[in-house]
């Protein structure tokens, strides 16, 4: 959809720039399996994969972990589908429609808590690639396991492990240097490698492991059905947690949608069901490893780490790296850096964006954040839900019950304009992300250790299970309450 009134009124600089402008009909060219192959691809990933096994780590057997991702996805596909509208009828990326309901300025705040989050998975992935690169090295060199300790035991971080870390992080930085064109190969090579790798591992699990039945008889080590439901519902939250990023830029993705036909379809052809299928066979092969090494291995570099034949681990590894590379770019590189890009768009392009993005990926400390799966699905897929549900909420209630799917293309993109509020920001919404985020503190302190539960009230603590679903109904709720008492009809 063109921009309107553009001679008369000429765009922003600080707010449009080629990575930010609406994409034209003619440009839009993404069909209904597009968008299914997007997420087959991504969906299989390691983390999906250790996603499944960490709810059988905490004591899920097989069905209920299963049950649980299938469940996360379905209801995370629902927010996925609203948001990806916007970007389906207008054309815009995510930092653009956020404008809409917290300002042209104030959309700044949603877009850099996404693109922190993003890059916590871009420091997530490239440990996992690192790692694997450090296995690698280990069957041939086996030296490099015992090198000398350079960093402080409270970092958690080996000698070994980091110094592939740090040259997977430097491979990663190359390809954002070269630009993403230059990662189609690989994601090619991973669209049709990491299936069958994934196939190969399953039959490898139920051929070791004595055949599907041993394997899934695998009890629950739940003793009591309030042990289950208290397990159950911060994993399911986690597992809403997992996607609610993509959630909330999908229209980076449905931009380029030929109808809103292709973006519905494609998505729900393509996530729960890769989604679930994925993490069934991390489900089955986490459940055999208790058979075959006596040890719950959640981890599949571990897992992989354990082969006897150097060349099987060689190429598992050479593999798992490609992969990731290919996944890091595509999912944890191109939203961040069109999120950085609206802090300044004259002045910060992808391949700036794209370094911002690495430098945070270490800082976050990825190696802490998933070394066990309590970590992994406590602390850091329930956290970040709890600061994108919020926003969420507000963006669906503000496009679908206070502008009725009705935007003025070109005040998007203007200082002065229907979205500038006051002083380009929306009060409304950002009182409604800091309500929508209370709730959940007391209950992230207490997980942390940082309150003792006994300080608060249980019930406030216990909320921080259902973070995602917290933020995204009472945020959704102020904003509607706020707005609808000013003329409902603003920037419309």
């Amino acid at each position: 959809m063109p921009l309107q009134n553009q001679e008369k009124e000429p765009l922003d600089r600080s707010l449009h720039s080629e990575d930010l402008a609406p994409i034209t009909q003619d440009q839009r060219t993404w069909n209904t399996w597009n968008y299914a192959a997007l997420w087959i691809s991504m969906s299989l990933c390691i983390p999906t994969y250790m996603l499944a096994s960490s709810l059988i780590e905490g004591g899920m057997n097989w069905w209920q972990a299963i049950l649980t991702i299938f469940l996360g996805n379905t209801i995370v596909l629902i927010p996925m589908i609203l948001n990806g509208h916007a970007g389906a009828k207008y054309g815009i990326p995510f930092p653009v429609f956020a404008r809409a309901s917290f300002g042209v300025t104030g959309a700044n705040i949603p877009a850099i808590l996404r693109a922190i989050v993003a890059c916590g998975w871009f420091g997530i992935q490239t440990w996992i690639g690192g790692y694997a690169m450090y296995l690698m090295i280990r069957c041939w060199m086996p030296s490099i396991e015992t090198l000398p300790q350079i960093f402080p035991d409270s970092f958690g971080l080996q000698t070994g492990p980091a110094i592939t870390f740090i040259l997977f992080w430097l491979l990663n930085m190359w390809v954002v240097y070269l630009g993403v064109e230059s990662i189609k190969k690989l994601l090619v090579f991973k669209a049709f490698f990491l299936p069958l790798a994934a196939l190969a591992l399953l039959f490898w699990a139920i051929s070791a492991g004595n055949g599907l039945g041993p394997i899934l008889a695998q009890p629950s080590k739940f003793q009591s059905s309030s042990e289950f439901w208290n397990y159950f519902f911060p994993g399911l939250t986690g597992m809403v947690g997992f996607w609610a990023t993509l959630s909330l830029n999908i229209p980076d993705f449905t931009r380029y949608a030929k109808s809103q036909k292709a973006q519905i379809t494609g998505q729900a052809i393509g996530l729960p069901p890769s989604m679930t299928l994925f993490s069934f066979i991390g489900v089955v092969v986490t459940s055999a490893t208790f058979i075959i090494y006596g040890e719950t291995i959640w981890d599949p570099l571990v897992l992989a780490g354990k082969f006897e034949s150097k060349l099987l681990v060689s190429i598992a590894m050479i593999s798992v790296t490609i992969s990731t590379l290919a996944t890091n770019i595509a999912a944890n590189i191109v939203s961040p850096a069109n999120d950085f890009s609206n802090l300044s768009p004259s002045r910060i392009n992808f391949r700036t964006g794209g370094y911002i993005t690495g430098i945070i990926g270490i800082l976050i400390f990825p190696w802490k954040l998933i070394a066990d799966p309590n970590g992994y699905i406590f602390t850091w897929l329930i956290v970040y839900s709890s600061l994108l549900g919020p926003i969420g909420g507000i963006m669906i209630v503000d496009y679908y019950f206070i502008r009725k799917q009705q935007l003025v293309l070109d005040h998007l993109y203007k200082i002065k304009g229907n979205y500038t509020y006051r002083n380009g920001y929306n009060t409304a919404a950002i009182l409604a992300l800091i309500i929508g985020i209370l709730p959940n503190v007391p209950g992230f302190l207490t997980t942390i250790k940082v309150m003792d539960i006994g300080t608060v009230w249980p019930w406030v603590a216990k909320l921080y299970n259902y973070a995602w679903f917290v933020g995204f109904f009472v945020s959704g709720l102020v904003y509607y309450l706020s707005m609808k008492n000013k003329n409902s009809r603003i920037g419309v």
